[in-house]
C-alpha cells in the first residue's frame, strides 16, 4: 500500500501540483504587484493591532463576540506552519534532494506568500458568525462564493482528513521520534501523553487553542532563533560557501545528493509547502476567525506568516544541517538528521534541545491542525456527537498512530492528502480572485486618502452583498 501511495504522489507532484503552485503564485503575484514585497512594512504595523482596536462596528450583535486578534489568529496560523516541516522536512528535505532543495523551499515561499494572501484574504470575506466567534475558510469561501456546495463539501473533507488526521499523526511521530533519540523514551508512553494533553486543550475550543498558541509560539521561535543564529555567527566565514551551495545545486549546476534537478525541485517544493502551507487552504480557516475592520488586514498578516515560517525558521535548520556536513551521511534523515547536526555544533545538548523545540513546535501545530479540521466538521454538521468523535480521533487515535507507524508511512500518506486539498484550493481561489484584488485596492486607496485604519462593508462588493454573512 505504501508503494502505491508513492507512485500516487510522484504523478501528482511531478505533473500537477508544482506547475499549479508556481503559476498561481506568479499571478497572484502579478495582480497584487507583489503584495508580499511592497507592503511587508504595512503586515508588521498590522500585527500589533489589538481586535478591540480594528473595529468600528458599534452594532450589539457584534458585542457578544469574544475578539480573537490578529496577533492571536497569526500565532495559531503560525503554530501549524512553524512545526515538524521547519525541523524535520526541511532535514529530509536536504537528504533526499541535496542543498538545493532549500533554495526552491525559498522560491515556493516568496511566491507562496502571494497565494497566502489571497486565500486569507477570501477567508476573512466569506467568514460567519458562529455563537460566540466567526468562523469561515475554504469551504466557505466556495459555497458563499462559487455556489459549489458539493465541492466545498469535498474540501471540507480532504482538510479534516489531511489537517485533522493525518498531518496530526506526522507531528506525533516526529515527537515520539525525537524524544526517543534524545532520552531513550518509548514512543507509546510518549504517544498517550500527547494525547492526552492535546484532548485538554481541544476540548476548551479555538479560544484556548489561540490563547496556548500565542504562549506557545513565541517562546519556542525566539529560543530556536537565538541558537541558531549563535552558531552562524560561529561559523560565519562558511555562510557564502553554503549559500553557493544551496544555489548551484538547485539548478544541477554540481551533482546533488537526489540525483537529478527534478528530484531536488519536486522534494524541495513538497517539503516547502508541507511547511508554509501557502495554498493549501489551511490558513484560512484560522484567518476567518479574527476580528479586523478590512478583510485585506488579515491576508496581510497571513502572508508574513509565510515568510516568518519558511525563509526564517526553515532556513536555520537548512543552515545549520548544512555547517555540520552530516547531510553526506547515509542512513540519516529527518529529525534524527536535524539533532546530529545540532548534536556537532553544540555537544550532547544539541539533541535535548532539539527533542524540546521539536515538542513545542509540533505539539502547538497538532493542536492548531485538529482546529483547521473543527471548523470545517462544523460546516458539515452541527452534530456535536460527530465533532467530539472527531477530537478524539484527531487529538487522541491518530496521535496515537503517528507514535507507533514508521517515518515514510505517515509522510507518504501526508503527501498524498497534500496533493489533493491543495488542488481543490487552488481552482477556488483561482476562480474568486478578483474580488481579493477589488478588495486591495480598496484598501490602498483608503490609505492614500489618509485613513489609518481602512474599513470595509459588503456593500463596496454589491455582487456578493446577499453572500456576505458579516461587514454589515
Amino acid at each position: 500500500m505504501n508503494e502505491i501511495i508513492t507512485q500516487i504522489n510522484e504523478a501528482l507532484w511531478s505533473y500537477l501540483l508544482i506547475g499549479a503552485l508556481v503559476i498561481c503564485g506568479l499571478w497572484f503575484s502579478f495582480k497584487t504587484k507583489g503584495v508580499q514585497f511592497r507592503m511587508v512594512g504595512e503586515m508588521f504595523r498590522l500585527l500589533t493591532e489589538s481586535a478591540a482596536s480594528v473595529t468600528n462596528d458599534t452594532n450589539d450583535k457584534y458585542n457578544k463576540y469574544q475578539h480573537i486578534s490578529s496577533f492571536q489568529a497569526f500565532a495559531v496560523s503560525v503554530a501549524t506552519r512553524v512545526g515538524t516541516g521547519n525541523l524535520a522536512g526541511v532535514a529530509t528535505a536536504i537528504a533526499i534532494g541535496g542543498p538545493g532543495s532549500v533554495f526552491w523551499m525559498w522560491l515556493i515561499a516568496l511566491l507562496g506568500s502571494a497565494t497566502a494572501f489571497v486565500e486569507s484574504t477570501l477567508g476573512q470575506l466569506f467568514k460567519q458568525r458562529h455563537k460566540d466567534s466567526f468562523i469561515g475558510g475554504p469551504a466557505y469561501y466556495i459555497h458563499k462564493g462559487l455556489h459549489k456546495r458539493w465541492m466545498a463539501v469535498l474540501f471540507a473533507i480532504l482538510l479534516i482528513i489531511t489537517f485533522g488526521l493525518s498531518y496530526n499523526s506526522i507531528q506525533s511521530n516526529t515527537i515520539c521520534g525525537a524524544m526517543q533519540e534524545a532520552f531513550g523514551w518509548s514512543p507509546v508512553i510518549v504517544g498517550f501523553v500527547l494525547s492526552v494533553m492535546a484532548l485538554v486543550i481541544v476540548f476548551g475550543g479555538i479560544h484556548r487553542i489561540a490563547n496556548v498558541s500565542a504562549v506557545i509560539v513565541p517562546i519556542m521561535a525566539i529560543g530556536y532563533f537565538i541558537l541558531v543564529f549563535v552558531i552562524i555567527i560561529m561559523h560565519i566565514q562558511h555562510l557564502p560557501h553554503i549559500l553557493n551551495i544551496i544555489v548551484s545545486r538547485a539548478f544541477g549546476l554540481e551533482q546533488g545528493i537526489g540525483g537529478t534537478i527534478g528530484a531536488t525541485i519536486m522534494i524541495g517544493v513538497k517539503r516547502g509547502l508541507f511547511s508554509n502551507e501557502a495554498g493549501e487552504g489551511s490558513a484560512p480557516n484560522v484567518a476567518a476567525t479574527a476580528t479586523v475592520s478590512h478583510p485585506v488586514k488579515q491576508g496581510l498578516i497571513q502572508a508574513l506568516g509565510v515568510f516568518t515560517d519558511t525563509l526564517l525558521v526553515c532556513s536555520c535548520t537548512a543552515f545549520v544541517i548544512l555547517i555540520s556536513g552530516l547531510y553526506n551521511v547515509p542512513g540519516l534523515n529527518g529529525i534524527a538528521l536535524t539533532q546530529a547536526a545540532l548534536h556537532s555544533e553544540i555537544g550532547s545538548a544539541g539533541p535535548t534541545f532539539i527533542a524540546i523545540a521539536i515538542f513545542l513546535f509540533a505539539f502547538s501545530s497538532i493542536i492548531g491542525n485538529y482546529y483547521y479540521g473543527e471548523a470545517n466538521i462544523r460546516f458539515l454538521t452541527s452534530s456535536k456527537m460527530v465533532l467530539t468523535i472527531y477530537r478524539i480521533f484527531s487529538a487522541g487515535i491518530m496521535v496515537m498512530f503517528g507514535a507507533l507507524s514508521s517515518l515514510e508511512v505517515v509522510w507518504n500518506l501526508g503527501d498524498l492528502c497534500m496533493a489533493l486539498i491543495t488542488a481543490c484550493n487552488l481552482i477556488a481561489i483561482i476562480l474568486l480572485g478578483k474580488y481579493v484584488f477589488r478588495l486591495l485596492e480598496n484598501y490602498e486607496k483608503q490609505k492614500r486618502a489618509g485613513i489609518k485604519n481602512p474599513v470595509f462593508h459588503r456593500d463596496q462588493l454589491p455582487e456578493l452583498e446577499k453572500d456576505l454573512d458579516c461587514w454589515d
